[in-house]
């Protein structure tokens, strides 16, 4: 079945995993939600992302924390949607949990984290914050 909202798509496969105590996830790849997927690794909010392909079609595995441990994620939640786009310029990039968490945004120059897009002074679509 095809999501209309793949990111949403691939955070619900993240929290409801978390809930569950599973610590790794699989879904279908997009090289926007392997962008996202990566942000949230590099800045340790996941542990390992790895990329499969079986024939034709390519899968996203992502590996939420390490066997027998509690997932860092608090909470993971979508700002713009598809019935409803948010954009922000670079002054009003908003800060999660007094710098603890992120946002990830969609600028003309990729997609980032907001601390990122606000060192080179890009703007953008608001995709999730996370904390």
């Amino acid at each position: 079945m095809t999501s209309t909202d793949p990111i949403a798509d691939m955070f619900s496969r993240i929290r409801n995993a978390a809930a569950v105590n599973k610590s790794v996830v699989s879904l279908p790849h997009s090289n926007a939600k392997q962008r996202v997927a990566q942000i949230l690794v590099d800045n340790g909010f996941l542990k390992s992302l790895s990329v499969k392909e079986n024939g034709f079609r390519k899968t996203m595995e992502i590996t939420i924390n390490l066997e027998g441990s509690n997932s860092t994620i608090t909470e993971l939640s979508r700002l713009s949607t598809p019935g409803r786009r948010l954009y922000v310029k670079t002054d009003k990039i908003p800060t999660v949990k007094r710098g603890r968490g992120i946002v990830i945004i969609s600028t003309s120059r990729g997609v980032m984290s907001g601390e990122d897009a606000k060192s080179k002074h890009l703007g953008g679509e608001l995709i999730c914050q996370v904390y």
